[in-house]
């Protein structure tokens, strides 16, 4: 009985390890390449188009955010006179 499980459980082990090598190639250390190379890119944008699209994004907002909250301080900062 004991040797039966241990059997079971070398199997399930041996099975979950190979096959988690068969799915997954392991892309780290191209992203790695890519990302430690001095090509005068901003670390930000060496992700390609998508980064650079969302930094832009991001940066609109920010830009956009502040100039809206800017102007709410200012319209709460002199309030509408009553007749």
């Amino acid at each position: 009985m004991l040797r039966n499980l241990l059997a079971l459980h070398q199997t399930a082990q041996r099975t979950i390890s190979t096959a988690s090598h068969r799915q997954f190639e392991n892309k780290v250390p191209e992203k790695q390449r890519l990302f430690q190379e001095d090509n005068g890119i901003p670390l930000h944008l060496k992700g390609g188009v998508a980064e650079a699209l969302l930094s832009r994004a991001t940066m609109m907002l920010t830009v956009g955010g502040t100039a809206y909250a800017i102007y709410q301080l200012a319209m709460a900062s002199f309030p509408k006179k009553q007749d």
